[in-house]
């Protein structure tokens, strides 16, 4: 059931719900489907293939399961409900969700377990599924229910059901990757204007970091300001790195230099992303920057020209652009890119007379020893200037 080469087991990608069903152990004919949406798209005999484990041994029973078979990913939790009133004094099913082997199930592993919760107390009040079979009334609701809650997660990632004097909400959370990790040297930018994080949900750290993270001030800069923790602020920063809130640029200094990426095509065609380039770079709202100008200026940016040799020949004052904030934009929104420079010993031992050479491996960028020893890139330019054994590789 792979339907291209960039879909296989593990690739990552989500796919829709392709089935749901209900299957209980019932005491003489065993495991069995009891209901299902769309109706047959489990055959009975895939189904007989691997229904020893979607109603397994009593150790798995309350736990989320997943199984990969017949080109099908089958997510389930499967459930015991004890009662001397069942013919084994228990009764036993299993609520699950049917993808295709290559899509992304993990987090509908929470929405399983919830629906299942949804369905224990209508059949401990009413053998809703128990007896199923019996009532054509249940099975019509149940297959309205289910249709429900696969047509709504599938087009709009939430459901509401309600039930018996219960109502419960199913709604499918987005997993992201690990943010990676935040540097003392980077500067965090709000993705949103400051106002709108005024609230009540945030923690105490969040929030006295809040009013420093501006898109100027660096990590540890934001970390002697706010007068917290150095590592507690980084692992702030990259929680709200992973919720969108905050992304994470270079610091801004007019010795960097940038060069552009594919990226930039995006913006000669976008008209709606020109305009909000000219609102964010224009020194004066009133009076805005030229587009033509502000993409000229950005296809400039290439190794060996610094932020400061720009300003200098295309005069960003006179052309009403503000170079802090097109540099912010354009790292935002990936149309150039920052390449760093890492200062290295090409031979002998890096000299005692310089604090900081111990760092001149290639593995420590300018920015890195500049914050961390609280100097300028200039400044460690000219402490190595006589070392002709010292040199900046640019990557």
């Amino acid at each position: 059931m792979l339907h291209s080469n960039r879909h296989y087991e593990g690739c990552g990608r989500e796919g829709p719900i392709r089935c749901i069903f209900v299957c209980e152990f019932h005491p003489t004919a065993g495991p069995k489907i009891i209901c299902q949406v769309p109706e047959d798209y489990m055959s009975k005999d895939d189904f007989e293939s691997v229904s020893v484990y979607i109603i397994p041994k009593a150790e798995l029973f309350g736990n989320v399961i997943t199984i990969t078979v017949f080109g099908f990913k089958i997510l389930g939790f499967p459930t015991r409900i004890d009662d001397k009133k069942y013919a084994r004094n228990a009764y036993y099913f299993n609520l699950c969700f049917v993808f295709d082997a290559w899509a992304r199930s993990v987090h509908y592993e929470p929405i399983v377990k919830k629906l299942t919760d949804f369905l224990i107390p209508m059949e401990i009040e009413n053998t809703f599924l128990s007896q199923l079979t019996h009532s054509r009334k249940h099975q019509e609701h149940l297959v309205n229910m289910l249709s429900q809650v696969m047509n709504d997660l599938n087009t709009q990632k939430l459901c509401v059901l309600t039930g018996s004097n219960v109502t419960t909400h199913l709604k499918v959370v987005q997993l992201r990757p690990d943010p990676p990790p935040v540097h003392d040297y980077e500067v965090p930018v709000l993705l949103e204007s400051y106002n709108l994080y005024q609230s009540d949900r945030w923690d105490l750290t969040t929030t006295q970091l809040l009013p420093y993270i501006n898109g100027v001030n660096h990590v540890k800069k934001i970390s002697v300001y706010s007068d917290v923790d150095n590592n507690l602020v980084k692992s702030c920063l990259q929680n709200l790195v992973y919720y969108g809130i905050v992304s994470m640029i270079p610091i801004f200094q007019y010795s960097n230099t940038y060069a552009v990426t594919p990226k930039l095509r995006n913006l000669a065609v976008d008209k709606k992303l020109q305009e909000e380039c000219i609102l964010a770079v224009s020194r004066v709202e009133k009076h805005p920057a030229e587009f033509r100008d502000i993409f000229n200026f950005y296809c400039n940016m290439k190794h060996g020209v610094t932020i400061k040799d720009l300003c200098v020949r295309l005069n960003s004052v006179q052309l009403r652009i503000d170079e802090r904030n097109l540099i912010q934009f354009g790292m935002l929104e990936g149309f150039i890119r920052r390449i760093y420079k890492f200062p290295v010993v090409l031979s002998g031992t890096p000299p005692n007379e310089i604090p900081y050479s111990k760092y001149f491996t290639g593995e420590f960028s300018s920015d890195h020893i500049c914050c961390m020893y609280e100097i300028s890139f200039q400044q460690l330019q000219d402490s190595v200037e006589n070392y002709p054994n010292i040199v900046f590789i640019c990557k």
